[in-house]
């Protein structure tokens, strides 16, 4: 087996603490979610975890080791990424804080817009590309099988728990944005907060070194 059931029960512990843990995903994840709704917190929580699946493609197939060696390539990618948190809270905080359609559907924005969104917000992270590139390989075991075949499998795990945490995340989230936002000053603020928290992590990652 390329992967044993020991390895995979490890990574999987080790991928499950991580992506509880507070992170720039989970508060975005979070922030649409209180915003917006569950469906929507859902939805973009859904876009964000398959948005590991392009990760996980890059780093079994070398691409990113390729970008990480690259100070060109890196810096691209993370003004690309950062620019679009930006464009994401720019968005949030011009919003009239009108959204919900009896407190749980979207009114102005579709739910495959809002996973697309999450999607491309994961996929251009560089910092998620280092991230893969240094934790997959932790878990790969040598002479138990082609090291991209060990990989693959541990990014497309670490994928699904990712879609289960995030899904649920979105859905507390929103049950707790829908109490909050029974005020429309209160569901106004909400994007408000929403808006800010996208801002705050595209500067971050502009200005990361």
């Amino acid at each position: 087996m390329p992967v044993t059931p020991e390895q995979l029960a490890a990574f999987l512990a080790v991928a499950v603490l991580l992506t509880i843990s507070p992170g720039p995903d989970n508060l975005m994840v979070l922030g649409v979610g209180m915003s917006r709704g569950r469906q929507a917190g859902v939805a973009f929580g859904l876009g964000c975890a398959l948005g590991c699946l392009s990760h996980t493609l890059l780093a079994a197939l070398g691409v990113s080791a390729l970008i990480a060696a690259s100070p060109l390539a890196f810096g691209a990618l993370k003004i690309a990424g950062g620019a679009y948190l930006v464009w994401l809270g720019i968005g949030a905080l011009r919003s009239s804080g009108q959204v919900r359609v009896d407190g749980s559907g979207l009114a102005q924005e579709s739910y495959g817009r809002l996973f697309a969104k999450g999607l491309v917000a994961n996929a251009i992270n560089p910092k998620v590309v280092l991230f893969f590139l240094s934790f997959l390989p932790q878990f790969v075991v040598a002479g138990q099988g082609a090291a991209s075949v060990q990989t693959a499998i541990l990014g497309i795990v670490f994928t699904l728990q990712a879609c289960v945490i995030f899904g649920l995340l979105g859905l507390f989230s929103g049950h707790a944005g829908r109490w909050i936002s029974a005020s429309p000053r209160a569901a106004l603020w909400l994007d408000r907060v929403a808006g800010a928290v996208f801002v705050g992590l595209g500067v971050r990652l502009l200005v990361a070194r």
